[in-house]
């Protein structure tokens, strides 16, 4: 089994998070009015992308699914106490959500000693392709900038932080310059104050996840737990999935299980690392790596398969239980 080393890119991320504009991408871009424009998709500068080859799938129309999504339910939670709202449409080319930001299930307390953070609502403006078109291009999607995608509710993916140690050991959670970047979940050695939805709040209030969205996939199961949800869209346009999927993806006739990642603690420390006496294996990004055949994904957390939505089949993200929790880089065109 082939291992890769995760790229690790720094951030701009919760505790120093500013108010700037950036260019805006016709393909996947949010605005959170008055607090933060991010641009979700890889255009011109920003991230990198590795590919052995530049060939495409052709585009796999997701039109009649979900197009009418839309959600309005007054969230009762102490940290919120309002009204979330989120509503999809579909146009030939465009997927498109308007939201105002605000969670649509139980969240836990903010601010929290841990996390000094209000929620607040946003002014969130979205798009993504209705006919996604897979190619052999990995494109990171971590950053202030980057974002692998969107919840249906309307809350988003947001899986790094700026939280960083240098070689010694000294971190800073907020505004790290050192070379090892804290992870938000798995590890015991930092506390970011993530709820029960491992997601918490940005200084401008805004609610996201950092893992599986717990409340919004109880809310799509209706009850029933061994059962595939589809949570969101990734930058690219295919779909997210929550934990769940076929035992056989080219099988809807097979059993549910639990999907697995296929990426792995390392066996050692890299060089350099701060101790693992003071902070063991799993804090930091880089203490993973990915084994092709692990597990049942690929690097970007997906793979192609039927789904309840596409019975004949299509590439898809998961949110899973462990590393990388959500996808941190899309395979989709661009």
């Amino acid at each position: 089994m082939a291992c890769l080393p995760i790229t690790v890119f720094k951030i701009l991320h919760h505790h120093q998070l500013r108010k700037f504009s950036m260019s805006i991408h016709t393909l996947f871009h949010l605005t959170v009015v008055g607090a933060l424009a991010m641009t979700l998709s890889a255009c011109g500068g920003g991230s990198s992308s590795t590919s052995s080859t530049d060939s495409t799938e052709s585009g796999t129309s997701t039109a009649a699914v979900l197009c009418n999504y839309a959600s309005s339910l007054f969230n009762s939670s102490p940290s919120v106490n309002a009204t979330a709202t989120a509503t999809w449409s579909c146009s030939s080319t465009l997927r498109s959500i308007t939201a105002n930001g605000l969670p649509d299930h139980a969240v836990g307390t903010f601010p929290s000693t841990d996390n000094p953070n209000a929620i607040s609502a946003q002014n969130i403006s979205a798009s993504v392709a209705v006919a996604p078109t897979k190619t052999n291009v990995i494109t990171p999607r971590v950053g202030a900038q980057n974002k692998p995608g969107m919840a249906l509710n309307g809350i988003v993916f947001d899986p790094g932080t700026a939280g960083a140690c240098d070689n010694s050991g000294a971190c800073d959670l907020g505004r790290g310059t050192g070379a090892w970047s804290i992870e938000a979940l798995g590890q015991n050695s930092f506390r970011f104050g993530t709820d029960s939805n491992n997601a918490h709040v940005q200084p401008q209030g805004t609610y996201h996840y950092h893992g599986i969205p717990e409340g919004l996939v109880t809310k799509l199961n209706k009850g029933v737990a061994m059962s595939m949800a589809l949570i969101g869209w990734a930058a690219d346009g295919f779909p997210i999935y929550a934990r769940h999927g076929y035992s056989t993806a080219s099988d809807a006739s097979s059993a549910i299980k639990v999907v697995t990642s296929s990426y792995k603690l390392k066996t050692s420390p890299d060089a350099n690392r701060p101790a693992t006496s003071l902070y063991p294996m799993g804090a930091f990004t880089q203490d993973y790596e990915y084994v092709s055949g692990s597990g049942d994904l690929d690097e970007c957390n997906g793979r192609t398969g039927v789904t309840p939505e596409f019975p004949n089949g299509i590439y898809h993200y998961y949110a899973t239980d462990t590393f990388p929790y959500l996808q941190r880089c899309v395979k989709g065109q661009l």
